[in-house]
């Protein structure tokens, strides 16, 4: 059975992008080097920032990204030092290509989990979304990541252009030994916010029918699935993350982030500098989290209509969840 997976109030949840490089060229890609910055953090810059944001009861959950956060040659250095540092648990997302030998510089006990991304079941999809030869090394990853002991996991960023093959992903995980899945929904930001792009966004109906039916499928093998909730039902609350959780996406030029679906602009209602974290001026992305409107989150509202639809008499259909509200389906194999 699924359930939806609360807000959490005692933790904080830190998404720490240490540089914006990448050696892929991702047709989604939500880096964006013009709110984000270009600059690779320095290993001391990444210890003070890290300091700012582990929370004193230890329940802060770290995640490194980047770009491609393998290619900074200090992530296993950064990796120990939050260890040492107390966060909670530790997640190095990777495209698979695990740049500087990382997984022979750490242990499973200083990484609770490497999750890779994959947007394709097979290389021909995959590769077209996310470039040549990527599906090949981001498996040959996977394999030698379980290998060596660690808890693996995987995103699939669902869009129209690779959901045919999401029904074919429980079993390619189960060979693998992957041990959760994360099945995200395209957003309309970096690259799929450009022109022409909104053909992206999977139809209400087909998530509902789709997205559920593969979590379970995934489940039965023992494989823990996340996906977001995205659409809510008439009875349900819509809350925002922003209020009444602790999530902070952290950009090398400073930036600080609340909500991922302001990324694209200079919204941030938090800033690094000097290595103290600043509330930012007015108007920024916390003033817009209290508004309440029939859609739900105003982001979506703003940012990503399609994912809305409306009556004749301009009331919308159904809201929008906020975009860090879960599902989760836990697996049931022994």
């Amino acid at each position: 059975m699924s359930r939806t997976v609360a807000f959490s109030k005692h933790s904080v949840n830190v998404f720490f992008h240490i540089l914006t490089r990448c050696n892929l060229h991702c047709r989604h890609c939500y880096i964006n080097p013009r709110e984000h910055g270009e600059n690779t953090l320095s290993f001391d810059t990444i210890t003070a920032w890290l300091k700012l944001f582990v929370d004193q009861t230890k329940n802060a959950n770290l995640i490194f990204l980047g770009g491609e956060p393998t290619l900074h040659p200090d992530l296993d250095r950064a990796v120990k030092a939050a260890k040492r540092m107390g966060y909670a648990s530790i997640t190095i997302d990777t495209n698979g290509y695990l740049f500087h030998d990382i997984i022979e510089k750490i242990t499973p006990k200083e990484a609770d989990f490497i999750s890779f991304s994959l947007d394709g079941a097979t290389s021909a999809t995959n590769d077209r979304i996310r470039g040549d030869g990527c599906y090949h090394h981001c498996i040959a990853g996977i394999e030698k990541t379980v290998a060596r002991g660690f808890k693996t996991s995987l995103i699939y960023t669902v869009s129209n252009d690779n959901i045919h093959e999401l029904p074919m992903m429980p079993d390619l995980l189960g060979r693998l030994g992957v041990s959760r899945f994360f099945i995200q929904v395209i957003g309309l930001r970096g690259k799929s916010a450009a022109q022409g792009k909104n053909h992206l966004q999977v139809d209400r109906s087909t998530w509902r029918t789709l997205i559920p039916a593969v979590a379970d499928q995934a489940a039965a093998i023992g494989i823990t699935v996340t996906y977001p909730k995205v659409f809510l039902e008439s009875a349900d609350v819509f809350e925002c993350a922003g209020l009444v959780a602790e999530n902070y996406f952290i950009f090398p030029n400073g930036r600080v982030y609340r909500c991922p679906l302001c990324e694209d602009y200079p919204l941030h209602s938090l800033e690094i500098r000097d290595n103290v974290l600043v509330p930012t001026g007015k108007i920024n992305e916390q003033d817009l989290f209290g508004l309440t409107i029939p859609e739900g989150c105003v982001m979506n509202r703003l940012v990503q209509a399609g994912n809305l639809s409306y009556r004749t008499d301009g009331s919308p259909e159904y809201k929008i969840a906020c975009c860090l509200l879960k599902e989760e389906v836990p697996g049931r194999k022994v």
